[in-house]
């Protein structure tokens, strides 16, 4: 048997404040978008940049942001878990992600892992590449804010 893994689909209720947040805050690039008037619906493609070229040529690894035109309540899911990505420096990834007005639900106390949450409360799993960074002020001493 042969196993791909594709993409991760969450769904969001609003295509710029998402955007937003998995490009421009987080850093992801858009590599694909299907709008489908018939179903009502929008597929936007995103890619980690280290995985763009990779995203285009293989389709993956991807997230799926699906946007549906009409409203719908979606609740948050606890099963679906979170989404992960690494990144260069724990410390200054959360810097500006709060500087960008988001909420550090864990901050990175321990140097390697933080937690925030998209527009649409989907978890996302920040992680250090490599080794944890050594402790550091704020973030060795910053509490927890609400849950992820």
């Amino acid at each position: 048997m042969s196993l791909k893994y594709l993409h991760t689909m969450v769904r969001v209720s609003d295509v710029d404040a998402s955007l937003d947040f998995y490009c421009n805050k987080l850093g992801m690039v858009e590599t694909d978008r299907r709008v489908d008037e018939k179903g009502r619906y929008t597929l936007i493609f995103l890619a980690a940049p280290d995985d763009e070229g990779r995203a285009v040529a293989e389709r993956a690894p991807l997230l799926e942001l699906t946007y549906n035109w009409d409203p719908e309540a979606y609740g948050e899911g606890r099963n679906f878990g979170h989404l992960a990505f690494a990144v260069d420096n724990i410390y200054e990834t959360c810097q500006a992600l709060m500087d960008g007005g988001v909420t550090i639900n864990r901050p990175p106390r321990d140097g390697r892992m933080a937690f925030v949450r998209s527009p649409d409360n989907i978890s996302i799993e920040l992680l250090q590449k490599g080794a944890a960074l050594p402790a550091a002020e704020p973030w060795a001493s910053m509490g927890n804010t609400g849950h992820w």
